[in-house]
């Protein structure tokens, strides 16, 4: 999941993009119940291969969007994106209640490993590859987050590479959805994390946001077996709070120092505002 959300970053040049605020995970669980409504006797791959086609249609459809807006703010792409998950999600509940789904739906609704037995986790496992090719076209990820213009520059075919990569990333983040439900912020926190240590570099960052996700969710898990012990809490609630809070001192501290390397760029060029100067050179 933090490998999805630093390949979402980087392609859509936001650092508050992730398969939470991308829409990956809503389409994820709304794939899932098309899959229980039309298939009630269907296996978990053929779940699996409905959440990978809603999962990938649903993050195409947001980065569509999001190229069609022409403000946009560093905060406003991913509020977009949560709009439209809480559109896609309020479908969703609607459809199970209707049809009386919702406790089929709730092992997906709720990350938690209880799902993760023999016959049910293989699926994880796809991950392997496509993080393989993540690595392997990330010097592609990172051109075509420099934008369109440069990509045909340097002759990157700017669309093939961007679904590409989006796909993998929602293939990615569809596989885990499928056995252990939704689990929010891992995507969006650890690849900030990791990039204010490391930098923006994909094939350079890759490994540390992997390890570095699969260590923040040992630590969350840990913390679930022992807040209420001898009962478990869902790795979804703990990781949801503490990602909260994370995410909120990564907004502000974003935001801090954005403004003060604009206010360098301006102070750097001789101009008495920066916002223009930035404007102009992009424009030129």
């Amino acid at each position: 999941m933090s490998v999805a959300g630093l390949i979402m970053q980087q392609l859509c040049s936001n650092k508050f993009v992730s398969p939470t605020t991308g829409a990956t995970i809503s389409s994820a669980q709304f794939g899932i119940l098309l899959a229980l409504l039309f298939m009630p006797t269907s296996t978990l791959w053929t779940r699996a291969f409905f959440a990978f086609a809603a999962a990938i249609l649903g993050t195409w459809i947001f980065v569509w969007f999001i190229q069609r807006i022409s403000f946009k703010d560093v905060v406003m792409v991913p509020l977009v994106g949560i709009m439209f998950g809480n559109v896609i999600g309020g479908i969703t509940s609607y459809l199970a209640y209707k049809y009386e789904m919702t406790q089929a739906l709730s092992s997906w609704l709720v990350g938690h490993f209880s799902l993760v037995l023999k016959g049910r986790y293989e699926i994880v496992w796809l991950t392997v590859p496509l993080v393989v090719l993540a690595f392997l076209f990330a010097n592609h990820f990172n051109i075509v987050g420099l934008g369109k213009d440069f990509s045909k520059n340097l002759g990157v075919p700017y669309n093939l590479v961007l679904f590409a990569g989006l796909t993998i990333a929602a293939m990615i983040t569809a596989s885990i959805v499928v056995v252990v439900g939704a689990i929010s912020y891992i995507g969006l926190i650890v690849p900030n994390v990791v990039a204010m240590y490391k930098g923006d570099k994909i094939r350079g960052t890759l490994v540390d946001t992997a390890l570095f996700g699969a260590v923040f969710v040992l630590v969350c898990d840990m913390i679930g077996r022992v807040v209420i012990f001898p009962y478990e809490l869902p790795i979804e609630l703990i990781v949801g709070a503490l990602g909260s809070l994370i995410f909120i001192a990564l907004l502000f501290y974003r935001l801090k120092y954005g403004r003060k390397a604009i206010r360098m760029g301006g102070a750097a060029t001789g101009c008495c505002s920066a916002m223009p100067c930035l404007k102009g050179g992009a424009e030129q």
